[in-house]
């Protein structure tokens, strides 16, 4: 018999005799569950198998026996549910509630946080949206990207330093060396392994590179050779002394030769990281400690995130804190994020490659004007403050002095990601704005890849996007300017040379600082980027866990967390 038909036979019993203790016997019971007495003698030592009642035989004949309920129907309704969110299946839980989702979030509550079964460490934690694509060479996300360096290594890797600019060190590569400034060797560690079991071989750098060197951000990558067993040289087109500090970029991390081939990858990758993916639905995700590991091993054993957009509050941090709900409060394990939310104008096909619209643009989206039309009790949680550049401390819009010449066409088209928490807020705002000259708003909402690709691009005339760099180094910049073109695609192509040109001077020399200044002082004051707002990200403070510092992408290092009991 299964389960869920036993716990059926349990209700009508429970509901026919009301919950109460009473005198039966066989015969009634099996009126009771439409079922010969033989059936009732096997349900019912079932249920006292399970603890759900007790049942005291008489006899002699002519007596009556004795049903004994130990739970109600409620109860075990509530410990049926408990187990399938503990098992992850919300959507059959909330089912089994009879469809109150404020049971629900009541038994999610208690499965958050930090517990131990069979004598490992899991880590659960909500977040309001699913992860689809978590692979490198694919358009990232803030969260996606955490979850990249969780699951992959690079030749290189970036260190965090407490209130320091983070420095590079070895991951796959254990040192390197120029050979010249276009010819940089980097000695990789023996016997590292794949999640799949496979050991990494120079044939997996070689298909990685191959890849990532369509990119511009490494259009200068020549050739990729292996001279000598767990050595790789790469020949360089132009003179790069910080080569080793762009391979710790998430797209150059190292991907199998043949993951093209692998149906699932998207979505169950394989890597040489601290963490394998062990489940990825709508539901949850779930990371399980790699044992394979070339590094030190995860201190948690388990890292699950659970979805909960259905049921949490319209914005949810990282935390494990007490409360599913709760506001975010800033403290020492909070940062300000290394990035904005922006407007970016496309001054090549849009209307912004008219004068007139692009000083109409900057005139009336600016970051102050923009927050004025918020109702702040309602974006307490976004923890936002406004921009005037791309980084917190930049400063470098220029409101323009009104009055404009109003444009004459009545659209605008304004493109957003799909499951944002604040991006549909952000623009009803900029469509009061804009209606208060008569003007209305065309809203699209796109996948972030579509976005970043450029797919309707010729269609838009403005995007509502984010930019969050997850590193205090001044050159974490190059990596989001060169994202798939997106930024090049639609800006004066002039322009872009000036910023590729004082790149490459940048590149060939060693001592030069990183021009930082000149990127955003260009984007922002030209008007193709116009800055809104920066925010705080973190995770809450937790005492019961060890090590759990915020990083620069809202989240933390899940191989360095450990539980500490409290002491008593």
């Amino acid at each position: 018999m299964s389960g869920q038909r036993l716990k059926l036979q349990f209700q009508r019993l429970y509901n026919h005799f009301g919950g109460d203790c009473t005198e039966t016997n066989l015969q009634d019971i099996s009126e009771v569950l439409f079922c010969t007495r033989r059936n009732v003698r096997m349900v019912i030592n079932k249920m006292v198998e399970k603890g759900w009642v007790d049942w005291q035989p008489a006899v002699g004949r002519g007596k009556q026996s004795r049903l004994i309920f130990n739970n109600t129907d409620s109860e075990l309704q509530l410990h049926h549910a408990r187990k399938l969110v503990a098992d992850g299946k919300l959507e059959p839980a909330l089912v089994a509630l009879d469809n109150n989702a404020e049971k629900l979030v009541q038994l999610i509550q208690e499965q958050l946080g930090i517990s131990h079964h069979q004598g490992k460490q899991i880590v659960r934690l909500p977040y309001y949206r699913s992860f689809e694509n978590i692979t490198p060479l694919k358009p990232l996300r803030r969260s996606e990207q955490h979850l990249v360096r969780q699951i992959f290594s690079g030749l290189t890797q970036l260190k965090e330093e407490k209130g320091e600019q983070e420095t590079v060190i070895g991951d796959i590569a254990h040192a390197w060396e120029a050979i010249t400034p276009r010819h940089w060797r980097f000695y990789l560690r023996p016997a590292i392994r794949f999640h799949d079991g496979r050991l990494l071989d120079s044939n997996d750098i070689f298909a990685t590179f191959s890849e990532v060197k369509q990119l511009a951000l490494f259009a200068h990558i020549d050739n990729v050779l292996s001279p000598f067993i767990n050595i790789i040289d790469f020949h360089l087109s132009q003179d790069d002394y910080r080569f080793p500090d762009l391979l710790a970029n998430i797209c150059a991390m190292i991907q199998p030769a043949n993951h093209a081939l692998i149906s699932d990858y998207n979505t169950f990758p394989i890597g040489t990281g601290p963490y394998k993916v062990a489940v990825n639905d709508k539901q949850r995700f779930k990371l399980e400690a790699f044992e394979h590991y070339f590094g030190f091993r995860a201190l948690s054993d388990v890292v699950e995130v659970w979805i909960l957009n259905h049921f949490a509050a319209c914005y949810l941090q990282p935390t494990l804190g007490d409360k599913l709900e709760q506001h975010v409060h800033i403290s020492s394990r909070l940062s300000m994020d290394q990035g904005c939310t922006f407007l970016l104008l496309n001054c090549i096909s849009g209307l912004a490659q008219d004068p007139q619209w692009l000083r109409y643009f900057q005139s009336r989206l600016y970051s102050l004007n923009v927050m004025r039309e918020m109702d702040l009790t309602q974006v307490g949680d976004f923890k936002l403050f406004n921009a005037y550049g791309l980084l917190p401390g930049w400063i470098h819009t220029q409101q323009v002095p009104e009055p404009v010449v109003m444009p004459h066409k009545r659209v605008v088209t304004l493109a957003y990601q799909h499951e944002h928490p604040i991006y549909p807020y952000v623009a009803s705002l900029i469509e009061k704005i804009l209606m208060k000259d008569g003007i209305r708003l065309n809203i699209m909402e796109l996948s972030y890849e579509d976005i970043v690709l450029g797919k309707h691009a010729e269609k838009i005339d403005i995007w509502l996007n984010g930019m969050s760099l997850g590193s205090n180094r001044s050159d974490a910049i190059l990596a989001w300017l060169h994202n798939f073109n997106h930024i090049q695609r639609v800006m004066p192509s002039d322009e872009f040379k000036q910023l590729q040109q004082v790149i490459s001077e940048w590149r060939s020399t060693s001592t030069t600082k990183f021009p930082g200044d000149i990127i955003g002082e260009t984007l922002s004051q030209t008007g193709q980027i116009i800055p809104l707002f920066h925010n705080w990200l973190g995770v809450d403070d937790n005492v019961q866990l060890q090590g759990m510092e915020s990083n620069l992408l809202g989240w933390f290092d899940f191989k360095s967390v450990w539980s500490k009991p409290q002491s008593s």
